[in-house]
């Protein structure tokens, strides 16, 4: 295979904090690579050194001659002046250089000017970038292209950002936490187009699902910044690390047995040391490192105290919420049962922070009543996380809260022992928290929530930033912990994993209950686009169905066509074919009943976007039509 980038002997501190050290990969073109590995291990950093976003203190960087490289950063940096079009073609490049100056034209009504871009556009091809722009922007949600970039949310500008990377189809594309932000119909939306696409891809994500569809190369970097590579995706990895965590169990295992007869020689070793004893001294020193540095890392422990829980839990009776004309929550009701676990589930703005805020009595509904036991206690973990003092030591953040610790076991343990569980040794534990990656906060953000004993547990997309290790425990504890569970997440993993049942948050104040995990939700929503494809070909079908013919109404003052409003005309033509093709193409794989499943949602929202994209391009091409006439 072709290496597009490769890394030798990288290493990179900050001040006497040693981030990265020795590390040395290779990506070749067409893989798709994840980066595996601890919050705090450096990942981001690497990613930076990799884009020439920052450089390593020492080590080798060789790329392809000319290599583009597009990268989606965890939290993009927009320029806020900017419309969202024009920060997507803010590099400089000529096609985007010509197509900003184009746009300007067309505002100003600069005649001249029109005609010399329209050439220049012509040459370069522009035509088709601008489309494509548009496209990527309107597949994402984004269709105010005018709109300015300081008025858009959270998840707005990541989608942006991520359009702006995609259609400058780079020969590499890194990518770190792209799903951070995006709801599930964008999650799936773009593991859909980077499975498709022949990009070549670099990523850190959390998301497995999203790992396991994606990636065909997963790299390891463990906690001594070892590399281990897996030629496969995210299931192959966990198959093949548990093996190769069993050998090394099983090294180890044998290494401490022969120190163990080792160390009592070396106790009864005679005081005259000959060359012979020296040498098995220097053998015994080799076996006991071997020992030691064959263990493998620590694991992170959750098993966290919970308060009793009673018999009346929560009750929301009747609860409405909006916001200006914006109805985001409508007379919903529900009562909670014990140990119950919820998902929500719902697109960006649909009101699910809204939904816990409510709960959690930190925002009163218009109308209604939220009704808590007296014995629930809630532990609320924020999607924005809590304002750290950046120059607090991360003990000294855990002892305000408390010095000791309640355990599920009725136990206690004190807060220097609690952050060891959490994988917060004693170094780490007096660094200033301004020191800690972003996946290191959250952890931090977990301890002092848990720490407080709740019984009913809040989660606002608990799994951003956090590493797999940590997830794959935090979902252990939550299956089998005492509690009450409302997590809202678009971590499909996570959802199936931990939830018994979802609220889908639909848009305008419509919350549903539905019996089941989030890929039975999907099976269900596969089901009801069939049922509407049958319908829909029924009607097609039906003897009684009109044709209807379309009326176009002459001009006036007939006109010719202009050169562009020709091209335009071809460009229709061809749209028109290609996506009434990819229109009955989708019919067919919906009735079919095979298709797969990360194909359940993406297949009936194209349809309907397809549908409508053709009615407005069929009234184009008939006005343009008639002119040509």
């Amino acid at each position: 295979m072709t290496p597009l980038l490769q890394a030798e002997n990288i290493s990179k501190s900050y001040g006497s904090l040693a981030i990265l050290s020795g590390i040395s990969l290779v990506i070749s073109l067409g893989e798709k690579v994840a980066l595996v590995a601890r919050n705090g291990m450096g990942k981001t950093t690497l990613l930076n050194i990799l884009s020439g976003k920052d450089t390593a203190d020492s080590g080798e960087m060789t790329a392809k001659r000319d290599l583009n490289i597009g990268y989606l950063e965890q939290e993009p940096v927009l320029d806020d002046r900017l419309t969202v079009l024009d920060q997507v073609f803010a590099s400089s490049g000529e096609i985007a250089g010509t197509i900003r100056e184009y746009e300007e034209a067309l505002i100003t009504g600069d005649k001249v000017m029109l005609d010399k871009l329209t050439s220049r556009m012509d040459a370069l091809q522009a035509w088709d970038q601008e489309t494509k722009a548009k496209q990527i922007l309107t597949e994402l949600n984004i269709t105010e292209f005018d709109k300015q970039v300081r008025q858009l949310s959270g998840g707005q500008r990541k989608r942006v950002a991520l359009a702006k990377v995609l259609i400058d189809e780079p020969e590499l594309l890194i990518l770190d936490e792209p799903t951070n932000h995006l709801d599930l119909d964008m999650t799936e939306w773009l593991e859909n187009y980077l499975k498709r696409s022949n990009l070549t891809i670099l990523m850190v994500t959390h998301d497995r699902y999203f790992l396991d569809r994606v990636c065909n190369q997963i790299i390891e970097m463990d906690n001594n910044n070892n590399i281990y590579r897996y030629p496969g995706n995210y299931s192959y990895y966990v198959e093949k690390r548990a093996e190769r965590l069993e050998n090394m169990q099983a090294v180890t295992d044998k290494a401490r047995n022969l120190m163990r007869k080792e160390l009592d020689w070396m106790r009864r070793m005679p005081k005259a040391r000959t060359t012979k004893s020296k040498s098995r001294i220097d053998a015994f020193y080799d076996l006991k490192e071997k020992a030691a540095g064959t263990q493998a890392a620590g694991s992170i422990k959750i098993n966290a105290g919970t308060r009793r829980l009673g018999k009346k839990i929560l009750e929301l009776r009747h609860i409405s919420k909006s916001f200006g004309q914006e109805r985001v929550i409508s007379d919903f009701s529900y009562t909670f049962s014990r140990f119950e676990k919820v998902g929500i589930i719902g697109k960006n703005g649909s009101g699910k922070t809204t939904f816990l805020n409510i709960v959690t009595g930190t925002l009163r509904p218009d109308t209604g009543m939220v009704d808590a036991g007296e014995t629930v206690r809630f532990g609320y973990f924020r999607q924005e996380g809590i304002s750290f003092d950046e120059g607090q030591r991360v003990i000294d953040a855990v002892r305000d809260i408390a010095e000791i610790v309640q355990m599920a076991d009725g136990s206690t343990i004190g807060s220097a022992q609690l952050l060891n569980h959490f994988l917060f040794p004693p170094p780490r534990q007096h660094d200033f928290i301004g020191k800690l990656s972003g996946g290191e906060k959250r952890r931090l953000h977990l301890v002092t929530v848990l720490m407080r004993n709740p019984n009913f547990l809040i989660l606002d997309e608990p799994t951003n930033d956090l590493d797999i290790e940590t997830l794959n425990v935090l979902e252990d504890y939550l299956a089998t912990a005492g509690i009450c569970l409302l997590v809202v997440s678009h971590d499909r993993f996570f959802l199936d994993k931990i939830s018994d049942h979802i609220f889908v948050f639909e848009g305008d104040g419509v919350i549903r209950d539905f019996p089941g995990n989030y890929t039975q939700f999907r099976i269900h929503l596969q089901d009801k686009a069939k049922q509407q494809v049958r319908k829909e070909r029924a009607a097609l079908n039906s003897p009684e169905r009109g044709k209807k013919q379309a009326v176009v109404t002459p001009s006036e003052s007939p006109r010719k066509l202009t050169f562009k409003e020709k091209r335009e005309l071809e460009r229709l033509e061809a749209d028109i074919e290609r996506l009434e093709k990819e229109k009955a193409d989708i019919e067919n794989a919906l009735s079919g009943g095979e298709l797969p499943a990360d194909k359940l949602h993406e297949y009936p929202e194209r349809h309907a976007k397809i549908s409508a994209e053709l009615e407005t391009k069929s009234n184009r091409w008939l006005e343009l039509s008639e002119l040509d006439g």
